[in-house]
């Protein structure tokens, strides 16, 4: 142990005697370094006695360091030199508050190294020092500046990008920090030139702007930082242009240029292609800015258009009778639209879906900036709904009656005799009507004592039932549960019924039989109605994103049993309108309703005399609850990426109903394939 203290101690007094070498005079403080397979730790302790400031070795930097300078060097110098040598083996000199410490290279930037803000970058600092500078970029976006960035910083330091106020933080030596600060300098600028504005003196700015579009989209990505955009300025008839390069803005004015040309059409005819809007009601609303109709026909067809647009606004139809009106943007039926305003002639044509206007060019244009406003994509609304009725009906009924009759009344029409008892409860369930049938005693526990038959004058031979007991009690519940969903424009009505079509006796008479004729001939008339669940809403979307509605709903059903006098419907409806957030639940209903009725019939005095009162009395008990609630969840639809995020999840839900519907294999029985909805494609 001795022999190793002293090799020890012989190898760091030699280090240092080869280290501190004076080549001038000892005023100037230089020095020479030739360390050659020395300890850090000796190194450390070198150079903290020739600075005259403390080094401090972290414990896990380990190793030998071979430094050989041959020029005198100051304090300064040396310090870099060395810690250009410890970088190569992965470890850091950090200065704090007047103390070195030599620490691994991945822990430097924990160790509390200068913060530098704005430019010059890490200015002041030494090349070889562990800096941390703040970017703050002016054009280009933080976080992909940093992923350009990223691979330029050494393994063991960071680079991270802040997007809320789009500055980078780099943690890195302050020579790298600087040649960061070059690159960034070089890519922080602005994207593009500025926009240009191109008025048109012929063309239509929508048509150019869609022609150019097409064109230059051709082979760029979104992404594509050499993107050029056009768009079109109805207002003024003019285009936007924001290219990256100036030559590429030139190359876009000059095809404006060239596109820019009289039109060659004879008679200044022009044919519109709508996308989104209706031929004949765009048309129409054209006319009606300033109805100067030429020929009186042509005013006439405008008002019967009205009336119709009126008429399919009004009233529903019953299942099974001819649509009182034709689907939304099938103008068959329609009556022509045509029309002047303002020089120009305007005829739509429903089959193409198209205007046909006959206009000089600047009337046409106006037109056009009117139309292009007026044929916008239009959102849509998508309606959750959640319609759920609980009933419960509860009934009890319990009696005693009793009947008593001689025999002489069976005899000659002059013998006299004696009748008595009770009669309670329905007609066709009471002691004589089960008397006269036995076949109709109701539901529940009967029982009953008969002796033979007895003749009754005007009603016939009817078993002698002397007494019968009721006893029952009935205990329904039901839960309809619905869930329509419907999709529909934006203040554009939409209805969904789900139910039966129920016919219903208006009227009936009976023809008399001709003479020689054996029957006659009935004759009745029949109106059918919707019974079950109707939704119909009417959606209209705010400037501000919010949802008016106007909601009718109506729950509605047959009552059994069916009335002798015909048939009978419950039905619950709500009609209102609300104002709900897009995404939001409205809760509709709370229709509770709660019957109790308690019935008794006995005989009087009788009746109410205790034990045997029991005799002579019958009593039932009935109790109904109906609850019915509504929720109903918009969604504003306006792209089709809000198309997918609200069809998708409910396409893959009919889809794993649908395999779940499938047979399991039988070995005896056939494989029946169910027919199963397809994948949906990932969009």
């Amino acid at each position: 142990m001795r022999d190793q203290w002293e090799e020890a101690l012989k190898r760091w007094v030699l280090g240092i005697a080869a280290a501190v070498v004076f080549g001038t005079a000892f005023a100037q403080q230089r020095l020479t370094l030739n360390f050659v397979n020395t300890e850090i730790d000796a190194v450390a302790r070198a150079m903290a006695d020739f600075m005259g400031r403390p080094f401090i070795v972290d414990p896990r930097v380990k190793g030998t360091l071979t430094l050989s300078v041959d020029q005198p060097l100051t304090p300064d110098q040396a310090l870099a030199a060395l810690s250009s040598a410890l970088r190569l083996q992965s470890v850091a000199v950090v200065q704090s508050g007047g103390v070195f410490r030599i620490v691994p290279e991945a822990d430097a930037k924990l160790q509390g190294g200068a913060v530098h803000l704005g430019t010059p970058a890490a200015a002041g600092a030494r090349g070889d020092e562990i800096v941390t500078q703040v970017f703050r970029l002016n054009y280009e976006s933080a976080v992909a500046i940093a992923q350009v960035l990223r691979p330029l910083i050494a393994p063991n330091n960071t680079i991270n990008a802040y997007a809320a106020n789009n500055t980078i933080v780099v943690t890195d030596y302050a020579e790298n920090v600087r040649r960061i600060a070059r690159i960034i300098a070089a890519i922080d600028t602005p994207a593009g030139s500025e926009i240009d504005v191109v008025r048109l003196e012929h063309a239509v700015a929508t048509d150019v702007a869609l022609t150019l579009g097409r064109l230059l989209e051709t082979g760029q990505q979104p992404t594509d930082t050499q993107r050029v955009t056009v768009l079109a300025e109805p207002g003024t008839n003019s285009l936007l242009i924001r290219a990256p390069t100036p030559a590429r803005a030139q190359l876009v004015r000059t095809l404006i240029a060239r596109l820019d040309q009289p039109s060659s059409a004879p008679g200044n005819i022009h044919v519109v292609y709508l996308k989104n809007a209706n031929a004949t009601n765009l048309a129409r609303t054209l006319l009606g800015v300033a109805p100067s109709v030429d020929q009186a026909g042509s005013q006439a067809q405008v008002q019967q258009a009205a009336f119709q647009s009126q008429q399919q606004q009004n009233g529903s139809r019953p299942v099974g009778s001819t649509p009182a009106r034709p689907l939304t943007g099938v103008g068959a039926g329609q009556a022509p639209i045509s029309g002047q305003i303002g020089g120009a002639q305007i005829q739509a044509d429903s089959a193409t879906n198209t205007l046909i206007i006959i206009a000089p060019d600047v009337v046409y244009r106006n037109l056009r900036a009117v139309i292009d406003q007026l044929d916008m994509r239009r959102a849509q609304v998508f309606i959750e709904s959640l319609i759920v009725e609980v009933t419960s009906d509860q009934a009890a009924e319990f009696g005693i009656q009793w009947q008593g009759g001689l025999g002489h009344l069976q005899g000659s029409s002059d013998a006299s005799g004696v009748f008595g008892g009770t009669n309670f409860g329905a007609t066709g369930q009471n002691i004589l009507g089960i008397a006269q049938n036995p076949a109709t005693a109701g539901t529940g526990l009967n029982i009953g004592v008969a002796r033979g038959t007895i003749t009754l004058p005007g009603i016939g031979t009817v078993a002698n039932l002397q007494f019968l007991a009721r006893a029952l009690e009935r205990n329904n519940k039901a839960n309809i549960l619905s869930t329509p969903n419907i999709l529909t424009l934006d203040n554009e009505e939409a209805r969904i019924t789900v139910g039966q079509n129920v016919p219903f006796v208006t009227g009936q008479f009976v023809t008399p039989a001709s003479a020689g004729a054996a029957t006659v001939n009935p004759f009745q008339t029949v109106e059918r109605r919707d019974v079950g669940i109707t939704l119909r809403v009417r959606p209209q979307i705010s400037e501000s994103g919010t949802i008016k509605m106007v909601i009718y709903q109506e729950v509605s059903s047959v009552q059994e049993p069916v009335s002798p006098t015909g048939i009978i419907t419950n039905m619950r409806a709500i009609e209102t309108n609300v104002l709900v957030d897009d995404g939001a639940i409205v809760v509709l209903g709370g229709l509770v309703q709660d019957n109790v009725a308690n019935g008794t019939e006995k005989v009087p005095v009788l009746g109410d005399l205790p034990l045997v009162g029991g005799l002579f009395r019958y009593e039932t008990r009935r109790q109904q609850k109906t609850n019915l609630m509504v929720f109903l969840r918009p969604f504003i639809v306006r792209d089709d990426n809000d198309m997918r995020g609200v069809t998708t999840d409910r396409y893959q839900r009919m889809r794993l109903l649908q395999e779940a519907t499938r047979s399991a294999p039988s070995v005896v029985l056939p494989n029946l394939e169910t027919p199963v909805l397809p994948p949906q494609e990932q969009q």
